[in-house]
């Protein structure tokens, strides 16, 4: 073994002077192999954690986007629930205003028939009023002195004074009921008129504020719809990617477990049984456990020094220890100074 000089002559079980080289041949192919199936699975890995993290950066961009769409179709959804409030409160004064407007139209018609019978009556006073100054036309207004003079006693004197008086009453009150009739039936027409002119121009204003609220709804409405739309397929989007991110992560852990088994199955090829590669213990030995180096002393299937044998724990000759004890030297052998600590390994 390498704590051994390299011109010092193997042990008898060893192979022709070509394994040497052969072993080192095979040592390589099998590093070769071995790097080449790593090499390709982490070229592989590789590949999909970079498409891995492209994926998951894509996601939490949707993502952000998805909560920056959710908080404006939250707010587009509050403002057609609150326009849709408003709008059921103006159709509710709107019918209140239509139902105030048929009663005015109710009361118009009821003044239009009082109008009607108020200018009926008019019309009866004017004609008693034209009478009446047709008769006194006709006849001449009796004079009062006249009157009196031709009285035939205070008796008579006082029916007549009293006559002319209610006759002068008769007509003064004639004509000022007349005149409050119609200053009545004018003011009566006008204030209905009026009346009917505000209850159409407030239920216009009324129809006309829901028609522009019903709009606002709609408009927020088709806006919530839109949003929910984008929202959907950009979860879809998410959704999706966290889809492949999954797979793509399964297929990194079977590749990570196929290149780990690959490997450990390449290695296990190439050491065998041995706690070191085959080759260089067929180099050695020939995998005899008993061979011994009559030059060197070196003992047992991995030709350990006896001094070497000592400074790692083994007891008595190598070559007289079990396998597995020798195996168990060679392990940590090989872990401390790997293939350099035999001659056959290159």
């Amino acid at each position: 073994m390498g704590h051994a000089s390299p011109h010092i002559p193997r042990a008898p079980a060893r192979t022709t002077t070509a394994a040497p080289l052969l072993a080192v041949a095979a040592l390589a192919a099998c590093a070769a192999l071995v790097l080449g199936v790593a090499d390709s699975g982490a070229q592989s890995i590789d590949q999909l954690n970079s498409k891995i993290a492209g994926a998951r950066e894509q996601a939490q961009a949707l993502g952000a986007e998805i909560e920056a769409t959710s908080a404006e179709l939250a707010s587009a959804q509050a403002e057609a629930i609150a326009a849709a409030q408003h709008e059921a409160q103006l159709s509710a004064v709107l019918a209140r205003g239509e139902a105030r407007e048929a009663r005015l139209e109710a009361a118009v018609e009821a003044a239009e028939a009082e109008l009607r019978a108020a200018r009926a009556q008019l019309a009866r006073s004017l004609d008693t009023l034209a009478d009446r100054l047709v008769a006194i036309y006709r006849g001449g207004m009796p004079d009062t002195t006249t009157m009196l003079l031709e009285a035939d006693g205070f008796d008579d004197l006082a029916t007549r004074a009293e006559y002319l008086r209610r006759v002068e009453e008769a007509d003064a009150a004639l004509v000022a009921r007349v005149r409050a009739l119609r200053e009545a039936v004018a003011e009566q027409l006008a204030a209905v008129d009026a009346a009917e002119q505000r209850a159409e121009a407030f239920n216009d204003r009324v129809a006309a504020a829901r028609d522009q609220i019903a709009a606002v709804r709609a408009s927020a409405e088709a806006k919530a719809a839109a949003l929910a739309a984008v929202r959907a397929r950009r979860q879809a989007a998410v959704d999706s990617l966290q889809s492949q991110v999954s797979g793509w992560t399964s297929e990194v852990e079977r590749l990570e477990r196929i290149s780990a088994r690959q490997a450990q199955q390449e290695v296990g090829d190439w050491f065998g049984d041995w706690a070191i590669p085959e080759s260089i213990v067929m180099c050695e030995s020939s995998g005899n456990w008993d061979a011994v180096n009559p030059s060197s002393g070196a003992g047992g299937a991995y030709q350990i020094m006896p001094s070497t044998w000592g400074l790692y724990g083994g007891e008595g000759d190598p070559e007289d220890a079990s396998p597995s004890a020798q195996s168990d030297v060679a392990s940590q052998i090989w872990a401390d100074s790997g293939a350099a600590a035999w001659a056959c390994a290159g």
